[in-house]
């Protein structure tokens, strides 16, 4: 029994890491920052910074994200009009920050970062967030068109949703000289 768990855990891995992969290197580094930033699990300016710019940009970014915390918290059991509203106004506005930030480039990438910042609870919450932060006017028309279509048919009309908790969490990989490699 512990082997087969063992696999399917290794399994649930390796798609992970080849589910981000799969997304552009911006996406990439933004999903890398935006975890350290979220999850605290380290000097995010420090390690992601290039300029002063960006340093206020992650700064900005740790200031929404104060509210993680409660959005975890406030995640309904049941999708009762009543009992999405605590969840919903402020997973959209969070969701607008990042998705207004111009570096997630689709609903997978979206997805995928939320599920580990929010947890799986949040899965069958994400299209609607993701919708609705993607269509507001401070997207740039053309750039909302594209985040709209990347939303596939399944997963907007998903009958039900996985519980299983994400497994890879990426983080900063330092560059490695080949030379001296």
């Amino acid at each position: 029994m512990a082997e087969a768990a063992k696999r399917l855990l290794g399994e649930a891995y390796l798609a992970e890491i080849s589910e981000f992969a799969s997304f552009s290197k911006a996406a990439q580094r933004y999903i890398r920052r935006s975890i350290d930033v979220g999850l605290a699990r380290r000097d995010a300016v420090r390690r992601w910074a290039r300029d002063p710019g960006e340093a206020g940009d992650i700064c900005q970014q740790a200031r929404h994200y104060r509210r993680l915390d409660d959005l975890r918290g406030c995640i309904p059991d049941d999708a009762g009009i009543e009992e999405m509203e605590p969840l919903m106004a402020p997973l959209v506005t969070l969701s607008a920050f990042d998705l207004g930030a111009g570096r997630l480039d689709g609903f997978g990438a979206y997805r995928f970062l939320y599920e580990r910042l929010v947890g799986a609870a949040v899965r069958p919450w994400l299209p609607g967030a993701f919708c609705a932060a993607a269509a507001l006017p401070h997207i740039h028309p053309d750039r909302r068109r594209g985040l709209l279509q990347s939303i596939s048919e399944s997963a907007a009309t998903a009958p039900g949703w996985s519980n299983r908790e994400p497994v890879f969490f990426p983080e900063w990989v330092e560059k490695v000289d080949l030379a001296v490699a």
